[in-house]
């Protein structure tokens, strides 16, 4: 499901869902295909993201598009 076909669905409030397509692109990830898992309550939103697993997430549809930013390991450790 395209990310404009949720945002038709749910307009404004968080959804749950699992990506099922992204390109990365310098430090993004940009999601552009999803399967959704349901709408989640603004109240239980950082709850139900604090506890997404794998390829899982939730996001407000009010957001053109999902964009995640990926962070490297800078490998500290070897200099300690």
């Amino acid at each position: 499901m395209k990310w404009n076909d949720v945002q038709n669905i749910y307009p404004d409030q968080f959804v749950k869902f699992e990506i099922l397509h992204s390109i990365e692109h310098d430090d993004k990830e940009i999601i552009d295909e999803v399967a959704l898992i349901g709408p989640v309550k603004d109240e239980d939103a950082t709850r139900e993201l604090l506890n997404c697993k794998n390829r899982t997430l939730v996001y407000h549809t009010s957001k053109d598009k999902i964009e995640v930013i990926i962070r490297k390991n800078i490998g500290l450790r070897r200099y300690l």
